[in-house]
């Protein structure tokens, strides 16, 4: 028998109802036990002594969720609120629980002021499935479950004693556990900053806050009263500075730095001054390279601070200085707004590019012809892609690929610790390459220009020791891995001859080491015998060993 329109039956499709708090209890239990394995494995190792406040947080987290989510547990929010936590919850997880990072103010910075090219090195197949399984599903639960809600009155009134009950059983709890929690916290301020996603979720906002307040910051000029002193020598012939800010080489990975692989065959040949135990001003290119080109040392560093004023390339200016900056990387951050810039990332050149992203000898083709165009004293500043992860077989060509079998991953966690090393130490060999072509390019021009080079990495990385991976990490807590960095100096004779450096003074200061971002302001300023107000002579690398100096 053929059924009509008129006698089918309306299909009737299950969908189970629940409370909105009830929904609220549900997904405050997702979060707690899904998503949140790096704040438990850190609580269980904090807490190892005091196991009764390690199973105290277990209820007091899942409260805490529990009266968020009911505060706003009303028609038309409480979907879409739940489902953006699961999917932000789901991503922090992804980040945290597989690189050991932190998602603080300064890693969202990170993550917004990141290339497409970039991005796309952390998009995974795992992290695809990863958002599937923890996000997209237990989303499409959300969706397809119905919320029934009180009456206006009732729901104001069950919703408050929804959160009052909950926040008095986590004072209970916190109460009954205060000097254990005080004691974990005080020592480990990093077990709380990965509470997921309350803590990323705080630090998206944080950094939407503090870019609104540097829009509307003016810049303040520095150092206008630079000018040029004369060289020592008497020298006629331009002065040339290049300035190679690096990216993600940590010292660790440098022969120079007493690395047991040959890291860097050439700059052994080079008579470079390599200065050890260098510190970073930060963990992250969106910190290190503002602070590096500023004078605030990294004690007084902050993104307000240096977005109000100038930098050491607009001193340079001041003084007359041609100054340049060329990028093969995510951008000068700010440093080089008021100077000619070439952007290099995102080239189309097949000899050094491929998706948008460039080995930096692209930077090198170029420079031979600017030195040649040289007619006064000049910087040029080159910002290199240099080792940055976690595509690290994508920053060298592959006849750097001496050390192998290298890595081949995009997911540094795919890759057994020893390819991933050897992948690492090819972009510090292919560094010390790019360095070195620098070096000769200036020699090259040794009859016509005096020139010199300093080179320091804006942070380290870390490559698996303790669970973590890439960089980013909170100051406080971060390895030397991420904050020990390497960083040399290059000047022929007549360029160091115009500083009045006396050189063997300078190869034993250097050997001394204990330098740090904190020099890089006075120390490119001295190398283009730049007087200012703004200089400090503490804080030059070259100002003990210079004519005239004290001992």
């Amino acid at each position: 028998m053929a059924y009509t329109s008129l006698n089918r039956r309306p299909i009737t499709v299950f969908r189970p109802v629940v409370g909105s708090i009830t929904l609220s209890v549900i997904v405050s239990f997702y979060l707690v036990l899904a998503t949140n394995g790096t704040f438990w494995k850190k609580a269980g190792g904090y807490l190892s002594g005091s196991p009764a406040a390690d199973m105290a947080l277990y209820p007091a987290l899942f409260l805490v969720f529990v009266a968020i989510i009911t505060t706003f547990s009303v028609k038309y929010v409480i979907k879409p609120l739940s489902i953006a936590l699961i999917f932000a919850a789901a991503a922090g997880s992804w980040f945290m629980d597989r690189f050991g990072v932190i998602i603080d103010r300064d890693m969202i910075r990170n993550a917004f002021e990141t290339t497409t090219a970039e991005a796309g090195d952390l998009m995974t197949a795992g992290f695809v499935w990863h958002m599937i399984l923890f996000a997209v599903l237990p989303s499409l639960l959300v969706i397809w479950v119905r919320v029934a809600h009180r009456t206006f009155l009732s729901k104001v009134l069950w919703n408050w004693i929804t959160i009052i009950s909950c926040l008095t059983i986590v004072g209970l709890i916190f109460f009954a556990n205060a000097k254990t929690l005080m004691i974990v916290h005080r020592q480990h301020k990093d077990m709380l900053a990965t509470v997921n996603p309350i803590a990323p979720i705080s630090a998206t906002i944080q950094y939407f806050r503090q870019a609104q307040t540097e829009a509307e910051v003016v810049v303040a000029p520095l150092g206008t009263d630079a000018k040029i002193r004369p060289p020592v020598a008497g020298l006629t012939k331009p002065r040339v500075t290049i300035v190679v800010a690096g990216e993600t080489a940590r010292a660790v990975n440098f022969s120079l730095n007493g690395y047991a692989r040959d890291t860097n065959p050439e700059l052994e040949k080079r008579n470079v001054f390599y200065f050890p135990s260098t510190e970073s001003c930060g963990t992250a290119t969106a910190t290190s390279i503002p602070c590096m080109f500023s004078n605030l040392g990294r004690s007084g560093y902050s993104h307000e601070k240096a977005a109000s004023q100038e930098t050491v390339v607009d001193v340079l200016a001041h003084a007359g200085v041609k100054v340049s900056w060329w990028d093969n990387n995510t951008g000068d951050k700010g440093v080089a707004k008021r100077i000619e810039t070439v952007n290099f990332f995102g080239g189309k050149d097949q000899r050094f590019c491929e998706e948008g992203e460039c080995h930096d000898d692209i930077m090198i083709e170029k420079l031979g012809a600017w030195l040649d165009g040289v007619t006064k004293d000049s910087v040029i500043v080159l910002h290199q892609l240099g080792s940055h992860g976690p595509a690290y077989h994508q920053r060298y060509p592959k006849e750097f690929g001496k050390f192998t079998p290298d890595c081949q991953a995009a997911q540094p966690t795919d890759c057994a610790d020893a390819e991933l090393i050897n992948a690492y130490d090819n972009t510090i060999l292919y560094t010390d390459h790019v360095l070195s072509e620098v070096i000769d390019l200036l020699k090259a021009r040794s009859d016509k220009l005096a020139g010199g080079m300093i080179y320091a990495s804006d942070h380290g990385e870390s490559l698996g020791e303790n669970g973590l991976y890439l960089h980013g990490a909170p100051y406080f807590m971060a390895p030397k891995e991420q904050t020990h960095v390497p960083m040399l100096v290059w000047m022929d004779h007549d360029f160091s001859a115009s500083m009045g450096l006396d050189r063997a003074c300078l190869t034993k200061e250097a050997a001394a080491g204990g330098r740090s971002h904190d020099y890089w302001f006075s120390s490119i300023l001295s190398m283009m015998n730049v007087e200012t107000s703004v200089y400090n002579p503490k804080l030059d690398l070259f100002a003990g060993c210079r004519a005239g100096a004290s001992s």
